[in-house]
């Protein structure tokens, strides 16, 4: 990994949000240190990230970038700015290389590699592939209403929210049905490794790698079986892909399959559960949501991820000397993109803390910042929020909900659990 070896000693920023405590707070509590940072120093430098996994005592810390536009013009200048292992990928705390290769994929790559990588992963998901998962999610969608729909009580989370993305990516990549429930538990580890529900007895590390081992397996698996008996699914044409001679090892595929798991499931099942939360909490936008679902939903899917912010926080490296807002970044120096301070930036969003399903202009960063890492999975993520919200909005006008239960973490904004009622 590259770090800066003639690194300046200079002061922390006094404000914290750089501790596992800090990011065991309330999302309110830890917003309203963000719209500090945005008012009294957009650019500024932290300690380094508290971190169960690779202690570090040589960190010298982070810039923490804050505002719409700082994050917009880093994401999107990826000649200055590096993702790849050997600047310690995209994560606030360090990973291990090992753990970046294997389960990062295309986030931890830069040019070359990841454009090369991108067209041929990209290169599955044919008009065709996308019209028949578009058919699949809305059959998803409506038969986890229909199991929901007799009940006088139920979780959002586990009974709506985390089913949808995780069926839809076992359909999409062909994961067996007696498979399924092992690599959902495996891949909400994969981003719940700091929060004391999932750590249990054991340590960060070792929740991370048996996660990372589970998905790996599953992946290898369908691999060999699916290079015996190819099917019209996502795994099969990931093992037949070839683009201008660029093809995947099984290792390539295992860890898209990890990427296609975590970030796949995770996103869309945070922006569904804090949708149902701020319908709920804002019964005006539901009911102009429900007087013309149609004309309104895409804007309201975007504000839905504006809202949720699913993704908090990734970094950047500077590869070379460059200047933020007048101040040097010496090459070798990370700083930290944090989404969902961009996302509320009241320089770009009009009373950001209003939830405005129509709101227009709403250029939320939620899926990146743009440049070559924007979200594969955007369209996506789009159908399958559309369609759930179709199925809850229309059939389950009545639904209520209580108080959420949040993840632990600076990477997902999490919601654990949220209890309802019909």
């Amino acid at each position: 990994m590259t770090t800066s070896p003639e690194a300046p000693v200079r002061p922390h920023d006094p404000l914290d949000i750089s501790s596992q405590a800090f990011w065991a707070r309330p999302p309110a509590e830890r917003d309203l240190v963000f719209a500090e940072l945005r008012r009294e120093r957009p650019l500024s430098w932290h300690r380094p990230a508290e971190t169960d996994l690779l202690p570090n005592d040589e960190d010298p810390g982070f810039w923490a970038l804050v505002t719409h536009a700082d994050i917009v013009a880093v994401s999107r200048d990826a000649e200055t700015w590096g993702s790849g292992q050997e600047y310690g990928g995209v994560m606030l705390e360090d990973v291990p290389e090992d753990v970046l290769e294997a389960a990062h994929s295309i986030l931890a790559m830069d040019a070359p590699r990841h454009a090369k990588q991108r067209k041929v992963i990209s290169s599955v998901f044919t008009p065709r592939r996308v019209a028949r998962i578009g058919d699949q999610i809305r059959e998803q969608a409506r038969r986890i209403v229909d199991d929901v729909a007799g009940l006088e009580s139920f979780d959002v989370v586990e009974a709506v929210s985390a089913r949808l993305p995780m069926w839809t990516v076992s359909e999409m990549i062909g994961i067996a049905e007696p498979d399924r429930e092992r690599v959902a538990r495996a891949a909400n580890a994969m981003v719940g490794w700091n929060d004391p529900e999932y750590i249990g007895e054991g340590d960060a590390m070792g929740v991370l790698l048996d996660a990372l081992m589970t998905l790996h397996g599953a992946a290898f698996d369908l691999v060999e079986r699916r290079r015996a008996e190819p099917a019209d699914d996502v795994m099969t044409a990931l093992v037949q892909a070839e683009v201008e001679g660029a093809v995947l090892t099984d290792e390539e595929i295992a860890a898209f399959f990890v990427l296609l798991c975590v970030a796949g499931n995770d996103t869309t099942r945070q922006t569904t559960t804090h949708g149902v939360l701020a319908l709920h909490r804002n019964p005006e936008q539901k009911a102009l949501l429900l007087e013309d679902f149609d004309g309104r939903i895409d804007r309201a899917v975007d504000e839905f991820v504006r809202w949720a912010s699913p993704v908090l926080t990734f970094r950047r490296t500077a590869r070379r000397d460059t200047e933020i807002r007048g101040q040097r970044i010496a090459a070798g120096e990370k700083v930290v993109l944090f989404y969902r301070s961009g996302n509320f930036d009241d320089g770009v969003f009009a009373d950001p803390e209003r939830f405005d399903i129509t709101r227009s202009p709403n250029p939320q960063i939620g899926f990146g910042g743009g440049g070559p890492h924007f979200c594969l999975g955007s369209h996506l993520a789009r159908m399958q929020l559309r369609a759930i919200f179709d199925e809850l909005l229309h059939r389950l006008p009545t639904l209520t909900v209580g108080e959420p239960v949040h993840l632990a973490g600076n990477f997902i904004n999490g919601i654990k659990r949220l209890p309802a009622r019909l």
